[in-house]
């Protein structure tokens, strides 16, 4: 366990926006997680935990490569989520009736990654059979933990 908390070397701040049926929710995440550079590509990785269920958890594995975003969230039900500026994709989201395929359209895209850290900001859409069901926007900020112990 410690050598896993070793690893959570960053703080990962998520603002979540989602617009549906006039209605507006607005979700903050704060949690520690991974972030590196490989290549050209940035990943954040970090667990998400189920407030009604605190021993359930999905793993969270964003891939940030240019103008593309791919998130894999990986748990008692699997999602991937394509965000490329100005492209709409068909993403599976599994559900417990089973298996919806949605079309996913981002609307911007504004990757302010480095090394160090940075943010990520995203808009997009999400529609069902081309209806649309939501506006969404998330802002992911990463930053290094602060070292307290000395």
């Amino acid at each position: 366990m410690d050598k896993e908390k070793d690893r959570e070397r960053y703080l990962i701040s998520i603002l979540g926006e989602q617009k549906l049926d006039g209605e507006t929710d607005k979700v903050e995440v704060l949690t520690a997680g991974n972030f590196i550079k490989k290549k050209d590509h940035f990943y954040i990785g970090y667990k998400e935990y189920d407030e009604d269920n605190p021993e359930t958890f999905y793993n969270n594995l964003i891939k940030v490569e240019g103008d593309t975003v791919t998130i894999n969230r990986k748990g008692p039900m699997r999602s991937q989520l394509m965000l490329q500026r100005g492209r709409r994709h068909q993403c599976i989201y599994q559900t417990i009736a089973g298996d919806l395929n949605i079309g996913v359209f981002t609307k911007t895209l504004n990757n302010n990654l480095t090394e160090k850290g940075g943010s990520l900001e995203v808009s997009y859409t999400l529609d069902f059979n081309t209806d649309l069901v939501s506006e969404n926007r998330f802002l992911i900020t990463v930053e290094e933990k602060q070292n307290t112990v000395r």
